[in-house]
């Protein structure tokens, strides 16, 4: 074993050491001390992988400052190793966002560069993260920062199954076309056709409330956003 690797080994056995006796702060410059190794050495493997186990040893452990920063770290060597979105890493981060207490401020920056890392020319980050945090967002009842994100999860049956939930539990009867009508106009504005097409589809379709699951419908706006989509397909 080269010295360079002994000294790694070194480390990891007192992070293991540090983590099992509660000393957290410990813990927390040992990873510190592997991320800039790894960094020099260009193991970008072996640290994503240590980062993103820290952070969830450090969350679990209610460390919320500490595993917060490590999953920064996490998305920054994301950037830097130049390592492209894939679901495999978009559930990691999106199981870490879920992890991280509301209340913590950095959690906010760890979206924000978790959607940057995601990015590509055409996107305003992944639609399969936006939908992860969306979910994570609902579960908390934040439900304006999950509609935010579902807008853009190019999954317009999810959409349109939590708008129907959102309907029954905190709308009124005569509130049932707006909900949609809303939703709708939004993605088109994305210019997002096809998620229209299956939030709406998907809206009429299992909503318990409608008795027509075809147009005619019994609600004007509903006639009005069928035909819309007709239009626009033409």
């Amino acid at each position: 074993m080269a010295r360079g690797e002994r000294g790694v080994a070194r480390v990891l056995e007192k992070l293991e050491a540090a983590v099992n006796a509660g000393q957290y702060y410990e813990a927390l410059q040992m990873y510190r001390t592997l991320y800039f190794r790894y960094l020099n050495q260009k193991k970008y493997g072996d640290l994503l992988q240590l980062l993103q186990s820290g952070a969830n040893i450090l969350l679990e452990c209610d460390q919320q400052g500490s595993g917060t920063g490590l999953a920064i770290l996490l998305l920054d060597v994301l950037i830097k190793s130049h390592t492209q979105p894939c679901e495999e890493w978009i559930e990691k981060i999106a199981q870490l966002f879920s992890k991280i207490k509301p209340n913590v401020v950095e959690r906010e920056t760890f979206l924000i560069t978790a959607l940057k890392w995601s990015m590509d020319k055409n996107t305003r980050g992944h639609p399969l993260l936006h939908k992860r945090i969306a979910e994570v967002y609902w579960q908390e009842k934040k439900l304006t920062s999950a509609y935010r994100h579902f807008l853009h999860s190019n999954d317009g049956v999810a959409f349109a199954t939590k708008l129907i939930e959102l309907h029954t539990t905190k709308g009124n009867k005569s509130e049932i076309a707006m909900f949609i009508a809303q939703a709708m106009l939004q993605i088109l504005c994305l210019k997002n056709k096809e998620m229209a097409h299956e939030a709406f589809k998907e809206y009429t379709r299992s909503h318990p409330n409608l008795n027509e699951r075809v147009p005619p419908f019994q609600y004007p706006l509903l006639n009005f956003l069928y035909l819309l989509l007709k239009v626009i397909d033409q």
